[in-house]
C-alpha cells in the first residue's frame, strides 16, 4: 500500500516535471528571453552572474505563475477549467508559430545595477505575459505536484538560455528554430485536445 502510494506520486512528479521541462525548453528556442540572453551576454561578458540571474528570475516568475494556475483551478473548478485549459493550449500552439521580437525597453535593465541584479530584473519583466509564463500557468493548473511543474519549467528555461549565454548565437544557428516551434506547437495542440476531452493523467485536484 505504502509503496504503491509513493510509486503513484512519483509517476505524477515525473510526468509533470518531464512535460514541463520539455515543453518550455522547446518554447524558449527563438523566444524573446533567449534573445535577451544574447543581448545581456554581449553587454556584460560575465556569463555566471547572468545565468544566476536567469535562474532566480525564472524561479520567482514561474512559482507565481504556477501558483496562479493552481488557484484558478481551485476557483473555477475542473469542468470549467477543462475548457479554459484546452482552449489555452490550442491558443499557445498558434502563438508558437508567430516569431517573437525583443522590445527595446526590455534590454535596458538599469545602469546602476550589477550584472546579477540587472539580469534578474530584466528577465523577470520580460517573462511577464510571455508564452512560457502562460504555459506555466496552464501546466500549474493541470498537473501535480506544483513544485514539479515549477522545477521543470525553470529547468527548461535554463536548458534553452544558459548555453546561449556561454556560447552566443552559435547555438541558435545550429538549431532549426522553425522546426522546433512546429514541434512545440503540435505538443500544445495535443495537450489542448486532450484537455478538452478530459484526458490527463495528473489533473490537479
Amino acid at each position: 500500500m505504502v509503496f504503491g502510494f509513493f510509486a503513484g506520486r512519483w509517476s505524477f512528479f515525473l510526468e509533470a516535471f518531464l512535460l514541463s521541462t520539455g515543453i518550455v525548453a522547446l518554447a524558449e528556442m527563438g523566444d524573446k528571453t533567449q534573445l535577451l540572453s544574447l543581448v545581456l551576454a554581449a553587454r556584460f561578458k560575465r556569463p555566471w552572474p547572468i545565468v544566476a540571474g536567469i535562474l532566480v528570475a525564472t524561479l520567482l516568475n514561474h512559482a507565481l505563475a504556477g501558483a496562479a494556475g493552481a488557484w484558478i483551478m481551485m476557483t473555477v473548478g475542473p469542468t470549467v477549467m477543462r475548457w479554459v485549459l484546452g482552449l489555452s493550449f490550442i491558443a499557445m500552439a498558434v502563438w508558437m508559430l508567430i516569431p517573437d521580437k525583443l522590445d527595446a525597453d526590455e534590454v535596458k535593465p538599469g545602469r546602476n545595477l550589477g550584472v546579477f541584479a540587472a539580469t534578474t530584473w530584466a528577465f523577470f519583466l520580460a517573462e511577464m505575459g510571455d508564452k512560457t509564463q502562460i504555459a506555466t500557468i496552464a501546466l500549474g493548473a493541470q498537473y501535480e505536484p506544483l513544485f514539479a511543474v515549477v522545477i521543470g519549467t525553470t529547468l527548461g528555461m535554463m536548458l534553452a538560455n544558459a548555453p546561449v549565454v556561454f556560447f552566443g548565437d552559435a547555438i541558435t544557428r545550429r538549431v532549426p528554430i522553425k522546426v522546433v516551434h512546429v514541434i512545440a506547437a503540435l505538443i500544445f495542440a495535443v495537450l489542448g485536445v486532450l484537455a478538452l476531452l478530459g484526458v490527463g493523467a495528473a489533473i490537479a485536484g
